[in-house]
């Protein structure tokens, strides 16, 4: 009889924490870095290795910084949506190439375009490990005192930008 009971009683325990979870929206993990200061870093460029890259390039500006690569579906689905943003100059775009190979991140930029004012190489990951980056793409506003004020797990669309950072980018900007 208790070969039988110990199993239902772990399966009866486990029920409430997978209703929990089934609540919950998985591209809204929290960060830790929010309202926090970004952190600091300096990479070279993705599309000029003797030029860097980094928290200064967007110092004292409000500005996107998105995680991305070239193995990355999601940043192909969302690639579109930062090039039509870049053409609007809505706001300065900063990426991260993340664990990636610089020649495939080139062929990248060169065939669909570069949406991004410059962005950084971080061919090991490190900074993305410092910026608590769980996978791309990631999209981080920063705001012009250098914190950040918003993390987007997933692809960006007009939708999410409309709903989580035009409010959040307006705010900012009425507090300057």
């Amino acid at each position: 009889m208790s070969r039988y009971l110990l199993p239902l009683i772990a399966f009866a325990i486990l029920i409430p924490i997978f209703v929990i979870g089934l609540g919950k929206d998985p591209s809204q993990l929290p960060s830790p870095l929010l309202q926090k200061p970004a952190p600091q870093f300096e990479l070279p460029s993705v599309t000029d290795p003797t030029r860097t890259v980094g928290s200064a390039s967007y110092a004292n500006e409000l500005a996107i910084v998105n995680v991305w690569a070239t193995w990355c579906v999601g940043c192909r689905q969302e690639h579109g949506f930062l090039m039509q943003l870049a053409e609007s100059g809505a706001i300065p775009i900063y990426g991260l190439n993340w664990r990636d190979n610089r020649a495939e991140a080139q062929r990248f930029l060169q065939q669909l375009g570069n949406p991004y004012l410059d962005s950084a190489y971080d061919e090991d990951g490190r900074v993305g490990i410092d910026w608590g980056v769980y996978g791309a793409p990631e999209t981080f506003l920063i705001g012009a005192d250098g914190t950040v004020l918003y993390k987007q797990l997933g692809p960006l669309s007009w939708g999410l930008w409309e709903q989580h950072f035009v409010p959040r980018i307006e705010a900012a900007r009425n507090k300057q």
